[in-house]
């Protein structure tokens, strides 16, 4: 999701131990030694056991996520400092120990690559910027928590037919490295192929696109699954989350998804933000009602029963949240009680957009005051969620 933006379509249905710098790298006045960097190296290397075990499976093991949101995926900005570009702190471990003793157990990890890549050297990526995801992941992976790592705002892949033979060699180029970087990973660390890949700047944005990009966008996800599948390690039996159109809620969209036959590691990733004047219109309703306002929840859920849960195919809500609209916290505790119980009750795993912004008008889904100490701005809505789940 983008710092600022309206979604048409909804209305249709993570410090170590080491002193670190301003922008969480190592300080090098630490006293690492070349020693040190070779026992780094060789644990980066190290293949870790990864358990045999299907993502309808995994994702039962997953209660609820929270999103590192306007941090490594904002763009517009090159090397380490772009962690602070979108005005949000330095991830500290910290953040990510907040999480857990709160009781959330999964991190979704947005990242954009796009202006850390080398287009003149087959799209290589900065060292800086895998060294510091790399860290980040970590400060989860230690927590035994899970983690999505994606690839977030690139405006680099355009779901046309002119675009996409240039966007799948680069996708193709990145997710290798990704792969590769993290292939000793268990089954913890889950990979997200594309996020909200649609026509931007068009009428259809999110509308659902059309026939042609939601199969161009099947294209993309392809490029990913077989990239991944085929980079050795642990990434033959990596749990891979499968995007459609948008992430769009929209059933055009959802019954366009493309799914690997006879794999059973894969998992439907959707985003919805609903009912949608309530949790992300800007100009909407600062009201929730219940016995009113749970008509397009439960449609979706509806929706992805039909289409993939009854199959025994499992989806993760990647994207939920209501944003705070004139201080309205005793509504958005009542909705999101609502919200996780319907999902909860359909064996789906949420992750709250928490992009870090708090007032204003603009898309004002903070949850978590990010700086030293970090601690809960609204704990009532975490309460409330983890009410759910307890």
């Amino acid at each position: 999701m983008k710092a600022t933006r309206i979604l048409a379509f909804a209305a249709a249905l993570a410090i170590s131990a080491m002193p670190l710098t301003a922008c969480g790298k190592k300080n090098p006045s630490s006293g690492s030694s070349a020693a040190e960097s070779s026992a780094e190296q060789t644990e980066k290397d190290e293949i870790k056991e990864i358990r045999d075990i299907s993502s309808w499976e995994l994702v039962k093991e997953i209660k609820v996520g929270w999103n590192l949101g306007n941090t490594m995926d904002a763009n517009g900005a090159s090397g380490v400092d772009a962690e602070t570009s979108w005005g949000n702190p330095t991830t500290s471990k910290q953040m990510i120990d907040l999480l857990k003793s709160s009781g959330f157990n999964l991190l979704r990890l947005p990242v954009t690559w796009d202006g850390h890549m080398d287009e003149n050297n087959n799209y290589q990526v900065e060292k800086e910027w895998m060294d510091r995801v790399h860290e980040i992941v970590d400060y989860a992976i230690d927590n035994d928590m899970f983690v999505i790592l994606n690839t977030h705002h690139e405006e680099w892949y355009f779901p046309t037919e002119e675009n996409k033979q240039q966007d799948i060699e680069q996708l193709t180029a990145l997710w290798q490295q990704i792969a590769e970087e993290f292939k000793g990973y268990d089954e913890h660390l889950i990979f997200e192929g594309v996020n909200e890949p649609r026509l931007r700047g068009t009428a259809q944005e999110w509308t659902g696109g059309d026939e042609t990009s939601r199969a161009i966008v099947n294209e993309y996800v392809k490029a990913f699954y077989d990239t991944v599948r085929n980079s050795g390690g642990n990434n033959a039996k990596r749990h891979l989350m499968l995007t459609g159109y948008a992430a769009s809620s929209m059933a055009s969209c959802l019954e366009a998804i493309d799914i690997p036959e006879g794999d059973d590691k894969v998992i439907i990733s959707v985003h919805a933000y609903l009912p949608y004047s309530f949790a992300l219109d800007t100009k909407g309703t600062d009201q929730f009602d219940p016995d009113q306002n749970m008509g397009e929840v439960n449609s979706l859920f509806n929706t992805l029963d039909e289409l993939f849960l009854s199959k025994n195919i499992p989806v993760i809500v990647g994207e939920f949240g209501a944003m705070n609209k004139n201080n309205n916290t005793e509504e958005r505790v009542e909705w999101v009680k609502c919200y996780l119980e319907a999902a909860k009750a359909a064996g789906v795993p949420c992750v709250w957009w928490d992009n870090g912004s708090f007032i204003g008008a603009g898309e004002n889904f903070g949850l978590m005051d990010r700086y030293m100490p970090p601690a809960w701005k609204f704990p009532e809505i975490v309460d409330a969620i983890m009410e759910v789940y307890k």
